[in-house]
């Protein structure tokens, strides 16, 4: 699986706009210029951000942009979700037409890849990715293993 552009966009600007937590509100500008996005791409997430209730925009004097709710609470599904939609990994689990979908036995375990998929990028909360990554091997290497 491999994200969109504009899905990996958004998780930046989410990135950046946690960044702002307990400073005030950002504009869409503001956060183009800190991630070095096109502006129009940055409104156009701010779009989707919106209005999938992970960001909050307020018009007026001091208004601008934050998180609709905490950093801790936002995870990369429901980003990647705002601007892509459902987590699926093929376009069947979608009641999308198949060439193959009469014969196909595996129509009936995407559900649960998919789900195991968007269960892993929603353990991964905006909280954690502001701070330094903490990496971890999912497989043992070679010397490990031996």
């Amino acid at each position: 699986m491999r994200l969109s552009n504009l899905a990996d966009y958004a998780v930046i600007t989410m990135v950046q706009a946690a960044s702002h937590c307990g400073d005030g509100r950002v504009s869409a500008a503001e956060l183009a210029s800190e991630t070095g996005l096109p502006v129009p791409t940055v409104q156009k997430l701010v779009s989707k951000l919106t209005a999938a209730s992970l960001l909050r925009s307020v018009r007026g004097v001091g208004g601008g942009l934050q998180l609709a709710r905490p950093a801790a609470a936002i995870t990369v599904a429901d980003i990647v979700e705002a601007v892509e939609g459902p987590i699926a990994l093929t376009a069947c689990v979608h009641g999308e037409d198949c060439d193959y979908e009469a014969g196909c036995s595996m129509k009936p375990h995407w559900p649960i890849i998919n789900s195991a998929m968007r269960g892993a990028l929603a353990c991964i909360t905006l909280d954690q990715l502001r701070g330094t990554p903490a990496i971890t091997p999912s497989h043992p290497t070679k010397e490990e293993a031996a």
